[in-house]
This record gives structure tokens, sequence and C-alpha cells, in this order.
């Protein structure tokens, strides 16, 4: 059969449902670190909720849970972790510096 005269087929993939990231007896709460620390990036950004795959409640209360626990210090507003190096900056500054007049 030609393409152009074929009539549309659903394709039979098998779609497995994936379960919610949230289950209904976990709470949304500041002091539950195990699960607010899923839900932010290794730089410590919050995910995004399409990531997350969150409703759109669910991302409002974990934003509002991480931005509490960042106020009472139990998260980091940034997680500084990788240390950059400098000592390429630093060469060309001295360098600059020992110039004789």
């Amino acid at each position: 059969m030609d393409k152009s005269k074929r009539p549309f087929l659903k394709s039979k993939r098998s779609f497995r449902r994936r379960l919610p990231p949230i289950q209904s007896g976990d709470r949304i709460d500041y002091r539950n670190m195990s699960l607010i620390s899923r839900f932010i990036s290794e730089q410590g950004k919050i995910l995004s909720r399409r990531v997350n795959k969150l409703t759109l409640k669910q991302q409002r209360l974990i934003t509002i849970a991480i931005k509490q626990a960042r106020i009472l210090s139990l998260l980091p507003f940034l997680n500084n972790e990788k240390q950059f190096e400098r000592t390429e900056s630093t060469s060309r500054t001295t360098g600059l510096r020992t110039r004789n007049k």
C-alpha cells in the first residue's frame, strides 16, 4: 500500500505508567529533607515541574518548603562543592607586576 493512501494507524507502543514522585502519605514540609532533596539540582536550584513530574499544587508546596528550609539554614542557597581554580589568572597578574621601569 502507498504511504499516502494508508489510513491513520496508532502505534502499538506500550507505555509504562510512572509512579508519582510524591506518594499520598508523604507530607510536603520544610523538615522533610529526604523528600525536598529529591527536587533540588546539584547546583542547589529548584527543578522545574516538568522535570519533577509534579502537579501545580505539589510544585508550589515543594517550592515553599525549599525556600523555608533555606531561610532556616537547613539547605544551602548555593551548592559550592566545586571551587574554581584561579591559578591561570593569578599567574597573568603577577607577570605584569614584575615589570621593571
